[in-house]
């Protein structure tokens, strides 16, 4: 397994020394090239709008701005590093946090009832840096809807200056769930996406069926991708399963083979949605949808695969069955020493307690390619299952500098955490031995026998999330896994070593908390990644107490408060002997 230096290979390290000299950067017409304005402290608050002058006064409180955190923790080499990002470079490997989501609808969905203009204005608002707009791909969608969009994209790029906004689509992956595709921003962008859509979604091919036909359709769909990035057609496209375990038709094989089906000169297949969007639908009947976090209430159909268990059907603290079970589908690709990440999006079509409707009478979203923009008839509405993007999960990626290429590179190479409800305000991760580190994504390549340590610092809430509280991280636990290497059964979904080796129980409530962690005199391959929790709701994992003592509580169908049960999760790090 080889290393990179930050362009987004799949295993970069970091060095515990300050680079000497710059790395220009060189921007496209579509590139963001200054910091937000919220980070860049030589702008005064006078000059920030409403929504900028928020975003500093939540990077405030959070301790994340300014003179904020000590000088010397690891955390606030990350949290000065936007003055080093602009200028291209990096200050002893700190990295500009941005957070965002990818799985976002609007108008031009089918499903959908939001302008464009008004998912980015939210995002904005609840502390977005980037967001990824993926209507559904369809007919419709294909022929009408992925050209008509774009202009309202363009025009969101140039009114919100401090938002990242990338067009993308929700895929139909041939034989299996939905995916989100994006790309870099550029004059071909909607001409490669249309293409695609034709080409290879699912619904437009009436591929849907779980048949080696239509798994092999959607292996074609990602090497036409990775072609049009070879080709310089656009600069970067990136592929992220979505809601993988809701319907059970993810199968492990399929999951294996998208991931590796272009090669790790340029991936565009990189991860899932460690928890799904929807997040509101499990809230209880008399006062909401009443029926389960993410839409997860289903059963095995005639496409799902037979191994699933039936609590694969349903989220565990709000994520995803391969994501919350310590041991599992995730940890068995991990295992494999591949990079495979996850996220945490809103999916948001129809937000729970707006007050919109869904276009007029005169909407036809089969002749027009979207609805007339949404009507606003004054009563709140209790019966939808989404969040605002941002609103409630965050996906937060280490990016060189505010670009959209350095968002796409940072999802690539893993440097990526998520949480829930805003449970902490940042996280900082290293494993050390000798002179030498590495981060979320990354691999420390140390020889055989040497000493490693694991070093986290969480900055905590300490201000009010969207909810009104200020959430209360209780525990942190280090899940440790060797890595085996690639299996023989491409459908395996289990990881025997895996397990929770440290659990630190949290006794702050404000400010910042310090962990450390021997990893030992380390004589295998090995990989380590976070969880933390509020505490409300535990139990005992699936694998059982030897494996996961105190994991997520499997989330009741009907009776799911999303904000009384928040997690957070790190992408790994790898540890490579020899």
């Amino acid at each position: 397994m080889g290393h990179g230096h930050g362009h987004g290979q799949a295993y970069g390290h970091g060095h515990g020394h300050a680079h000497g000299h710059a790395h220009p950067h060189h921007h496209s017409d579509h590139e963001a090239t200054d910091l937000p304005a919220a980070f860049d402290t030589s702008v005064p608050d006078e000059a920030l709008t409403p929504d900028q002058h928020s975003r500093r006064s939540m990077l405030r409180r959070a301790g994340l701005l300014g003179a904020g955190l000590a000088a010397g923790s690891v955390l606030a080499q990350g949290a000065t590093i936007p003055a080093y990002a602009s200028e291209g470079r990096r200050r002893n490997g700190g990295f500009l946090w941005l957070a965002g989501d990818h799985h976002i609808h609007t108008q031009y969905s089918n499903d959908g009832k939001y302008r464009v203009s008004d998912q980015v204005r939210q995002g904005a608002r609840h502390g977005l840096d980037w967001m990824v707009i993926t209507d559904h791909g369809n007919e419709t969608h294909a022929k009408i809807g992925v050209e008509k969009v774009n202009p309202d994209i363009r025009e969101a790029r140039e009114a919100y200056e401090d938002t990242l906004v990338f067009q993308g689509l929700e895929w139909n992956i041939p034989a299996a769930e939905h995916g989100t595709v994006f790309v870099h921003p550029g004059k071909n962008e909607v001409a490669v996406l249309k293409e695609f859509e034709t080409s290879y979604d699912g619904g437009v091919k009436k591929a849907t069926d779980s048949t080696p036909a239509n798994e092999a359709l959607a292996i074609a769909g990602l090497n036409f991708l990775a072609e049009q990035v070879q080709r310089r057609k656009v600069k970067d496209i990136l592929m992220l399963a979505n809601h993988p375990a809701r319907k059970g038709i993810d199968s492990p094989h399929e999951i294996r083979a998208w991931r590796d089906a272009t090669g790790p000169g340029r991936r565009i297949a990189v991860g899932m949605e460690g928890a799904p969007g929807h997040q509101a639908a499990g809230i209880e009947k008399s006062v909401g949808m009443g029926r389960a976090r993410g839409l997860y209430d289903g059963s095995p159909g005639a496409n799902s695969f037979a191994g699933y268990p039936l609590e694969s059907y349903r989220t565990w603290g709000g994520f995803d069955w391969m994501t919350a079970t310590v041991g599992g589908l995730w940890d068995s690709l991990l295992a494999e020493g591949k990079p495979w990440w996850i996220t945490a999006n809103s999916d948001s079509h129809n937000v729970y307690t707006d007050t919109a409707k869904r276009g007029g009478p005169e909407s036809d979203y089969l002749a027009n390619g979207k609805h007339t923009d949404p009507v606003y008839g004054g009563k709140i509405d209790l019966t939808e299952g989404d969040y605002w993007p941002g609103q409630y999960s965050r996906t937060h990626v280490g990016a060189d500098g505010f670009t959209y290429a350095a968002v796409m590179d940072g999802i690539r190479a893993g440097r990526v955490w998520v949480d829930h409800g805003q449970l902490i305000s940042g996280l900082d991760v290293r494993v050390s031995g000798g002179s030498r580190w590495a981060t979320l994504g990354g691999a420390l390549h140390v020889k055989k026998g040497a000493k490693v340590t694991l070093t986290v610092e969480v900055a905590l809430a300490g201000a009010p999330n969207w909810a009104g509280f200020v959430p209360q991280l209780a525990r942190v636990d280090v899940i440790r896994g060797d890595v085996t290497g690639t299996v023989s059964d491409k459908d395996t979904f289990t990881a025997p070593t895996a397990k929770v080796v440290k659990s630190y129980e949290v006794g702050k409530s404000t400010g910042r908390v310090r962990l450390t962690y021997s990893l030992g005199p380390v004589d295998r391959p090995l990989y380590v990644r976070l969880r933390g929790t509020d505490g409300n709701r535990s139990a005992t994992g699936l694998m059982g107490a030897a494996v996961d003592p105190s994991g997520p509580a499997i989330d009741v169908v009907g009776d799911a408060d999303p904000w009384s049960d928040l997690w957070f999760y790190s992408n790994p790090v790898w540890v490579l002997p020899s």
